[in-house]
């Protein structure tokens, strides 16, 4: 395994900038009455995106500071949209003063800080667009952030992550933008 690097790993640090910049504007749109309606995943309300949301910042904070990811779940007490600005706040943080690009142990299998931050990016402003969604709003993914992570998608999600974790790929209508392909290949109807 060849590690990433310092200018990767910077890269990767603003791609994950980019995604915590756009579900936070996502975020805005969340009212308490709509956290019982659906999303784009399959079988969760926005609650419960949002708990996922947040157990995401959470792995990605303890990648940066720790240098590992616990598998397990955390708990969300309180309000799960002041926890997701709190949470992507320190994990900025976290990233940004990271020393070394040293690997990161998930599940005791050793992953270069590129690509975890890349996956991180991918999941946070994937989710971002699924709170937008619930919420009814209809904000695409900015264009270069949405060309980044579609380049990257297939890396991350592969037939093997069909249909359990991700849904089969939709169809991108004639002329659809990066964000819709993006959204499509993850087997969302923009």
């Amino acid at each position: 395994m060849t590690d990433c690097s310092p200018t990767a790993l910077l890269g990767g640090v603003g791609l994950l900038e980019r995604a915590i910049s756009y579900v936070l504007g996502n975020l805005q749109e969340v009212r308490p009455e709509s956290l019982d309606r659906p999303t784009p995943c399959r079988r969760w309300n926005l609650r419960a995106l949002l708990a996922h949301l947040n157990d995401s910042l959470l792995a990605l904070h303890e990648a940066a500071e720790l240098g590992r990811v616990g598998l397990e779940e955390s708990v969300v007490d309180g309000d799960p949209v002041e926890l997701a600005r709190a949470r992507a706040g320190r994990l900025l943080g976290a990233w940004s003063s990271a020393r070394s690009p040293s690997p990161v142990l998930v599940a005791q299998s050793p992953l270069t800080t590129g690509i975890v931050v890349a996956a991180g990016a991918l999941e946070v402003a994937v989710h971002g667009w699924d709170v937008g969604r619930a919420c009814g709003g209809d904000r695409p993914l900015p264009s270069a952030l949405a060309e980044e992570l579609l380049e990257l998608a297939p890396f991350f999600v592969t037939d093997a992550d069909r249909p359990i974790r991700f849904a089969w790929p939709a169809a991108a209508p004639p002329g659809a933008t990066a964000s819709d392909q993006l959204l499509t290949f993850l087997g969302r109807h923009p």
